[in-house]
C-alpha cells in the first residue's frame, strides 16, 4: 500500500469505524441524535470514497456524489448535536443550504468548469450548517466541560470550512486539474483536519452519549416510577443541597411532610391497584401545584415529603392546604365512586445551621398532630418553648 492510498483511505476507515461505534451504541440506547452520529460518519466515508477511490466517471460525474455525501454529513452531525439538546432541528433549512451548495457546484462542474469554484461552493455550504450549530448552542446552558467542548468543535468545523479555502486557495492557486487537486497541498491538509476533527467530534459525541447515560441511571436509581417523584434516596440527596443553598442564602426552606389517611384500608377494601392510582394522582397533583423549585418525593409507601425553598410559613401552609383540598379531584377519575382520598400534612421550616434531618423531625412531629387531630388537616411545627434563664 502506497502513501497516497494510505492517506485516502484515512478519512473512510474512520467514518466507518465511529459509523459502526454509534449504531452500536444507538441499538442500546435508542436515541435519536446517537443514530443522526452514525448517520454522519457513514456518509463521510462513503464520500471520501467514492472521491479517492472509486472509479472516474465521463465529465467527472462521481464528484456530484461524493460532495452530496459530504454536505450529509454536516447536515446529520449538525443534527446529532441539536438533537442532543432537545432542540428542533433547522431539516428545512440545512436542506436548502445543501441544494443550493450542490446546484453551484453542478454549475461549476458541467457548466462553466471550475475546480476552485467548486470547493468554495461546498466549503461555504458546510460551514454555514455548522454554523447553524453554534446558533442553535449559544444560549443554551453548558454546565459540563463536554457541552462545552461540542459548541467549539462545531464552531472551529465552521471556521475550518469558511477560512481555510480561501486562505489556501488564494496562497498557493488553482487547479488545472483533478490529479493536480488531489496532490496538492489544499487536499492533503484537507484530508488530515477532518480526520482530527471526525476524531475529537466522536469522542466528543461518545462522552456526551455515556454523560447521558449515567444521568439516566442516576435517575432511575433516584426516581419512583409509580407516584413520578424522587424516591427517598433521591429526596434526600436533592433536598438537602436545596436546603442548604437556602439556608446559605439567608432564604427560608419549609418542608411538608403528607401521609394518605387510611391508606392500608383503601388498600384491603379496595386492592392494590386503586391504592397504587391514589399514589400516582397525588404524585401527577404535587407535580401540578408546586412551585417550580420544589424537591419532591415519596419517602414511604403512602408517605410523601415536600422541600420548598424560599417559603414562610405562611406560605407553606397556603400550598399545603392546596394539595390537601385537591386531592380528591385529582384522584376522581381513576378511583371507584363514592372513595375520598385525604391526606393529613405536616410543616416546618428550616433555620440557618439546620440539617434535613432535624427538620424532618419537626415534619414528622407536625404530622402527627394532624393525625392526632382527626386527619385531613395541616399542622405546623412549633419548637417548644426555651425557659427563661436557660441562656444563661
Amino acid at each position: 500500500m502506497n502513501g497516497q492510498l494510505f492517506i485516502s483511505l484515512l478519512n473512510p476507515g474512520i467514518g466507518l469505524l465511529f459509523a459502526t461505534a454509534f449504531f452500536l451504541m444507538w441499538l442500546q440506547r435508542r436515541e435519536r441524535y446517537v443514530a443522526y452520529a452514525a448517520a454522519a460518519y457513514l456518509f463521510t466515508a462513503l464520500a471520501f470514497l467514492i472521491q479517492d477511490v472509486a472509479p472516474v466517471l465521463p465529465m467527472e460525474l462521481q464528484r456530484l456524489p461524493a460532495n452530496a455525501g459530504f454536505l450529509a454529513t454536516g447536515i446529520f452531525f449538525a443534527a446529532a448535536i441539536i438533537r442532543r439538546y432537545g432542540l428542533p432541528v433547522p431539516w428545512r433549512v440545512m436542506g436548502l443550504v445543501a441544494a443550493v451548495s450542490l446546484a453551484i457546484f453542478t454549475w461549476f462542474l458541467l457548466v462553466s468548469p471550475s475546480i476552485p469554484a467548486r470547493i468554495y461552493a461546498i466549503s461555504v455550504g458546510a460551514g454555514v450548517i455548522a454554523l447553524m450549530v453554534v446558533r442553535a448552542l449559544w444560549p443554551v446552558a453548558k454546565p459540563h466541560l463536554i457541552d462545552r467542548l461540542l459548541f467549539w468543535v462545531a464552531a472551529f468545523s465552521a471556521a475550518n470550512l469558511i477560512v481555510r479555502p480561501v486562505v489556501i486557495l488564494t496562497f498557493s492557486g488553482g487547479f488545472d486539474d483533478y490529479v493536480g487537486f488531489q496532490q496538492s497541498v489544499y487536499w492533503t491538509t484537507v484530508q488530515f483536519s477532518q480526520a482530527m476533527v471526525s476524531i475529537v467530534a466522536a469522542i466528543s459525541l461518545m462522552v456526551a452519549v455515556a454523560i447521558d447515560m449515567i444521568a439516566e441511571l442516576r435517575r432511575e436509581a433516584d426516581d419512583d416510577q409509580l407516584s413520578g417523584l424522587l424516591n427517598r434516596r433521591g429526596f434526600e440527596a436533592a433536598a438537602g443541597a436545596a436546603l442548604r443553598r437556602s439556608l446559605d442564602a439567608g432564604q427560608p426552606a419549609a418542608l411538608l411532610i403528607a401521609d394518605l389517611d387510611h391508606f392500608k384500608a383503601v388498600n384491603d377494601t379496595h386492592g392494590h391497584a386503586v391504592g397504587d392510582a391514589i399514589i400516582a394522582a397525588f404524585g401527577a397533583h404535587v407535580r401540578a401545584v408546586g412551585p417550580a423549585a420544589m424537591v419532591a418525593g415519596r419517602i414511604g409507601g403512602e408517605e410523601f415529603a415536600l422541600l420548598v425553598p424560599g417559603l414562610t410559613i405562611d406560605a407553606a401552609r397556603q400550598l399545603a392546604e392546596t394539595v390537601r383540598k385537591g386531592l380528591h379531584a385529582a384522584c376522581a377519575d381513576r378511583i371507584p365512586p363514592g372513595l375520598c382520598p385525604t391526606a393529613s400534612i405536616g410543616i416546618a421550616v428550616g433555620t440557618p445551621g439546620e440539617g434535613l434531618s432535624r427538620l424532618m423531625k419537626g415534619a414528622d412531629q407536625a404530622l402527627y398532630e394532624a393525625k392526632r387531630a382527626g386527619r385531613n388537616r395541616v399542622r405546623a411545627f412549633r419548637p417548644a418553648p426555651v425557659p427563661l434563664g436557660a441562656t444563661a
